[in-house]
């Protein structure tokens, strides 16, 4: 695969908090934030980390379903409202699923790669808690081929589908060692969670997260081989950085040490209209992640912190056999043995992950980027920070749309 063309980074990022059940502040029937706040929130601490917000040639908005969650389209207009300086900036808005907050990075790339921008402000986005979980898996089923496979799926539309995926590896690999990994998943998550305050799951107080996620499934009330547990929430949040040329670099007036560079990235789509030929693999992550590997010239034994798109505790399984740390059907086994901890042998989801830091659709990708570019400079909340080894110094993560529809993949190096 070829090489990126020259050298583009990534910098000043911003996590807001991501917001929803078990956040303190959070109460369903007392008015919260819209999109907008969220947009302005993250615009802002991303402009305040510059130089004359003026020299931003682009903006981009990843997100999926605004216009059914919050009536609003229109999303890339409303970044000329951060400041003065970016009126008349020419904004759009691209949408992938939960893919969407890395298709915004990528498209932001591809503009610098092409010499038709130096600093390109990238947004990650989705505002999901406007109405009741039951009529958002609706909105989220949009994330399948909505014609020909809602009417006969379930009311949890995706949970359903992770659900027969857990009950295809259940039955092929065993279910106890399975499950008993799930379930470890889950509290690593958060415990992960719990160190850092922007995470959804922070405030969770659960004493034995252990007996929680290993709370038998009830399908009569959701689905057949997942619990509440095995899910990542409902969340409303967004995620910002600046994508940036080195001569755009320059112009923001941040430091090489302070920015990440993409090393490598993959890309990759299938069929929307078919289910997975083999519920027990990632097939469109696998070939995504063998496109990054390939134009890094190297593989995940060069990777110190990985990022993974974790929507359900099946889907950390998969993802760890899919980027090849794990044999198929084995991921069970690097679990049980805490090599994706925080201090284990390749940390994954350093800050909650999915599960433990919320889910908000449209901006995770950008939100994994924004944690990777931490991470790598030294700038993730204290109690994240991973121990990166100089002998492993990049970081990776994987920005999943749909049931592995499309899927972006970066791997990135500290630029210093």
């Amino acid at each position: 695969m070829r090489k990126l063309r020259k050298s583009v980074y990534f910098a000043a990022g911003y996590n807001t908090i991501s917001l929803g059940t078990g956040r303190k502040e959070f109460h369903p029937k007392k008015p919260r934030p819209g999109i907008e706040y969220y947009i302005d929130e993250a615009g802002k601490a991303v402009l305040a980390q510059m130089n004359d917000p003026s020299q931003i040639d682009e903006g981009v908005v990843g997100n999926f379903m605004a216009a059914r969650f919050n009536r609003q389209a229109h999303l890339g207009s409303l970044i000329p409202n951060l400041h003065s300086g970016l009126k008349y900036l020419p904004c759009t808005r691209v949408e992938g699923a939960c893919a969407s907050g890395g298709l915004a990075w990528v498209t932001a790339m591809k503009t610098v790669l092409a010499d038709l921008a130096d600093i390109v402000l990238t947004f990650g986005t989705e505002v999901q808690n406007s109405m009741k979980a039951i009529y958002g898996a609706d909105v989220l089923a949009g994330a399948g081929h909505y014609a020909s496979h809602r009417k006969q799926g379930h009311a949890y539309f995706f949970p359903a589908q992770f659900s027969d995926r857990a009950g295809v590896y259940f039955e092929r690999f065993g279910r106890d060692q399975a499950r008993e990994a799930m379930s470890l998943w889950y509290v690593q998550a958060i415990e992960n969670a719990r160190r850092n305050p922007k995470a959804q799951e922070y405030h969770n107080t659960i004493e034995d997260l252990l007996a929680a996620a290993t709370t038998p499934p009830d399908p009569k009330v959701f689905v057949e081989h997942l619990n509440v547990y095995d899910c990542s929430k409902v969340s409303d949040g967004a995620s910002a950085l600046l994508v940036t040329s080195e001569e755009g670099l320059k112009k923001v007036g941040i430091e090489k040490k302070d920015a990440v560079e993409l090393v490598a990235y993959g890309h990759a789509s299938s069929d929307l209209t078919k289910p997975p030929a083999d519920y027990t693999r990632l097939d469109t992550t696998t070939v995504a992640v063998k496109m990054a590997f390939d134009m890094a010239g190297f593989g995940l034994e060069k990777i110190g912190v990985l990022e993974v798109h974790d929507c359900f505790t099946i889907n950390g399984l998969l993802m760890l056999e899919a980027v090849g740390y794990a044999e198929h059907g084995h991921a069970a086994e690097v679990i049980r043995a805490g090599k994706t901890r925080i201090n284990g042998e390749l940390p994954t989801n350093a800050t909650g992950g999915l599960i433990g830091f919320g889910h908000y659709t449209g901006g995770t990708g950008v939100r994994q980027a924004v944690d990777v570019l931490h991470q790598l400079t030294g700038k993730v909340e204290p109690a994240c920070q991973v121990n990166i080894d100089p002998n492993k110094p990049y970081g990776m993560m994987i920005s999943m749309g749909g049931n592995d529809k499309t899927v972006v993949v970066g791997i990135f190096k500290r630029a210093a």
